[in-house]
């Protein structure tokens, strides 16, 4: 699923072409893929739209703000893509929804798995809307201070990798980021949030926003769908030290990489490096 760094990565590619382009129509192929309005009162009341100058984010939500105080909200969910092309390029398969512009270009929406859905609301309503109300900060919001990090975890009985992975929590980190923070941190998956000692909560706060910055930089990580706003894949990938690297040598000390379950999840791991307490 695109964590926080592909979403962002995408926001920041379309926000550059879409900006002051007008929706003159819409082609709906899967009308399911629309939460809301009906699939009908959704074409007709964003034909005509115009992309406003700073498009946003929230979680793995993105916010498209559009003229007339409405807003198309966009979850890509396991393989959704959000792609600006040229009106000639040919369809992909699974290409659910073709957004017309303007310029006489494409926006389109597909997704293999059809878990992706596209919401169309008044953008003074977005941030009440379900799953996005009750999401937690983000890692590089100002108020995810070392302090508050410390606090919060202090309150959780749980274990770590699913407590960064809970969204009410902390907003955007999925498994690939979760796994390379505890790593870069040497935590184990399977400690518990309250016994990580003030020294650890200080590493893994900022092995998270180091990770996350990371991921941005490096335009998102790209396996097998993500790809970005303009259909370019990302290079994070190539970066990671254990996720999807079971079998293969830790990069600091030389020790095959793991791979275990943790609440459901594939966690990665060194079991030298981030030794179970």
């Amino acid at each position: 699923m695109p964590e926080l760094p592909e979403v962002e990565t995408v926001v920041r590619t379309l926000e550059e072409k879409l900006c002051g382009l007008v929706i003159t129509d819409v082609e709906l192929f899967k009308p399911e893929v629309i939460r809301f309005p009906k699939p009908d009162q959704f074409i007709e009341q964003i034909t005509g739209k115009q992309f406003q100058k700073k498009l946003g984010r929230r979680g793995k939500y993105l916010l498209l703000h559009l003229s007339d105080h409405l807003t198309l909200v966009v979850h890509l969910r396991m393989t959704g893509r959000l792609v600006y092309c040229e009106a000639d390029q040919p369809l992909i398969k699974h290409t659910h929804v073709i957004f017309r512009l303007s310029n006489g270009k494409h926006l389109r929406f597909a997704d293999t798995r059809r878990f992706g859905r596209l919401l169309l609301t008044s953008t003074e309503e977005v941030y009440g809307l379900p799953g996005i109300r009750d999401l937690g900060p983000e890692p590089l919001d100002q108020e995810f201070t070392r302090e508050f990090f410390k606090k919060e975890l202090r309150r959780r009985r749980s274990r770590i990798k699913p407590l960064l992975l809970d969204q009410c929590f902390m907003a955007g980190l999925g498994n690939i980021y979760a796994d390379e923070a505890l790593f870069r941190a040497k935590i184990h998956p399977e400690r518990l949030a309250p016994e990580l000692s003030s020294r650890e909560v200080a590493n893994l706060h900022r092995a998270i926003v180091e990770v996350i910055a990371s991921g941005i930089e490096h335009r998102g990580t790209s396996f097998r769908d993500y790809v970005d706003g303009e259909g370019q894949a990302g290079s994070y990938q190539h970066h990671l030290k254990v996720y999807n690297r079971a079998g293969l040598p830790c990069s600091r000390c030389g020790k095959p990489i793991e791979r275990i379950k943790v609440a459901g999840r594939s966690s990665y791991y060194c079991p030298a490096c981030q030794k179970p307490k």
